[in-house]
């Protein structure tokens, strides 16, 4: 991480912005061209959570963020093309926050911009029953 001086000449670290995430993708992701032209694959990402819940009985839960993810990047979008989900990723990129006006007013969400991709593992036969597709 390099340095910033601030006002006072005291070093302080520089903002950084880097998210990376291992995950299990939740169903293939989507493809779709903004007013702009730009294309935009979209998908979700199932990331277990550290420790999980305990129920009364003593058995534990697991606990699971779904993280938002985009990309605009040609690579990365060739590679989402070809996922149908279930597949476990590692993504890197950045946190955005993207604003827009809906019909019930303005509205926000976080997703992570993807800059780089990989798959780690094929999708495990359990796929096929949660979703009635095969992987």
């Amino acid at each position: 991480m390099t340095a910033a001086t601030n006002v006072q000449g005291a070093t302080t670290p520089a903002a950084h912005n880097e998210v990376i995430l291992v995950g299990r993708l939740s169903a293939a992701p989507t493809a779709r061209t903004l007013p702009s032209g730009d294309e935009l694959i979209s998908w979700r990402l199932v990331v277990e959570r550290a420790g999980g819940r305990t129920q009364a009985s003593g058995v534990r839960l697991p606990t699971v963020d779904t993280i938002d993810c985009i990309t605009y990047r040609a690579g990365v979008r060739r590679l989402a093309s070809r996922w149908s989900g279930g597949e476990i990723l590692q993504v890197s990129g950045a946190l955005r926050r993207r604003f827009w006006r809906g019909a019930q007013g303005p509205a926000s969400r976080c997703e992570v911009e993807v800059m780089a991709a990989k798959k780690l593992a094929q999708a495990s036969g359990d796929v096929t029953r949660r979703t009635g597709k095969p992987a």
